[in-house]
C-alpha cells in the first residue's frame, strides 16, 4: 500500500471528512503556501547576496503534516475531528525551516520576510532570547500568506522556524535521541545535552564575532 493509499484509508476509517476530495484540496492550499514562502525566502537570499555579498540562508527545509499527524494533534488538543477544527485549530500544518549561517542572520531573515506587504504575522516565539529549559533555541513564526485562486483568495497559516546551523544540528540530534529510545532520558544525560547546546551557543556567538571582524 502506498503512502497516499494509507492516508486515504486513515481518513475514511476516522470518518474525518465526508468528502475526502475536499480534504486533499484544502491540503493542497497548505502545500501552495509552503511553496510561496520558500520562493520568497530564496528571492530574499539571492537579493541579499547581490547587494551585500552574503547569503544569510544556508538551506531551507519544508514539510506538510501527514493526515495521521493532523488527527493526532486534533485529539491531543481535544478538538472535534472535523475540517473546521483542522483549519482553525492547527496552525502548523504547513512548515518551513530556515537554517542560517550566523546568529544575526536569524533576525535578519525574519525582518526581511515580515516586511513584505502580503505577509501577516500571527504569532512569534523567540526561543533564542529565551531558550527552552532543555536548551532548545530557535525563532518560531506563524505567518499568514495569501493563496490566489480562481475568484477568491485564501489566507493560509505557515509555521516558520529560523535557526543557525549549530542550533539545527543540536535540535535534530536531540529529537532523534529522545524519540528513538523507549526509556526516559536520565537526568545526567539531560545535563550533558544541555551542556552541549550551551557550548554550541557560545560557538555561534564566537563565529558571529569572527564574521564581523573579517568583514569590518
Amino acid at each position: 500500500m502506498t503512502t497516499s493509499e494509507r492516508n486515504l484509508a486513515l481518513l475514511q476509517d476516522e470518518a474525518f471528512v465526508d468528502d475526502v476530495t475536499e480534504f486533499f484540496a484544502i491540503r493542497q492550499l497548505y502545500n501552495a503556501a509552503i511553496k510561496q514562502v520558500r520562493t520568497k525566502l530564496e528571492i530574499l537570499n539571492d537579493g541579499f547576496q547581490v547587494e551585500h555579498c552574503h547569503n544569510p540562508i544556508h538551506h531551507i527545509e519544508c514539510r506538510l503534516k501527514s493526515p495521521g499527524s493532523m488527527l493526532e494533534k486534533l485529539r491531543r488538543k481535544g478538538y472535534p475531528i472535523e475540517m473546521q477544527s483542522l483549519r482553525e485549530g492547527i496552525l502548523d500544518i504547513a512548515g518551513v525551516r530556515v537554517v542560517c549561517n550566523y546568529l544575526n542572520d536569524v533576525n535578519l531573515v525574519a525582518d526581511l520576510l515580515l516586511s513584505q506587504d502580503d505577509i501577516r504575522l500571527l504569532k512569534k516565539k523567540d526561543f533564542i532570547s529565551n531558550p527552552k529549559p532543555n536548551g532548545y533555541r530557535s525563532l518560531h513564526l506563524i505567518v499568514s500568506v495569501p493563496i490566489f485562486l480562481a475568484g477568491t483568495t485564501e489566507h493560509i497559516p505557515v509555521e516558520i522556524q529560523i535557526r543557525t546551523i549549530a542550533m539545527d544540528y543540536w535540535a535534530s540530534l536531540e529529537h532523534h535521541l529522545k524519540y528513538k529510545t523507549e526509556n526516559d532520558v536520565s537526568d545526567s544525560l539531560k545535563c550533558r545535552l544541555k551542556h552541549d547546546v550551551d557550548l554550541l551557543s557560545a560557538i555561534d556567538a564566537d563565529l558571529q564575532d569572527i564574521f564581523f571582524q573579517m568583514n569590518a
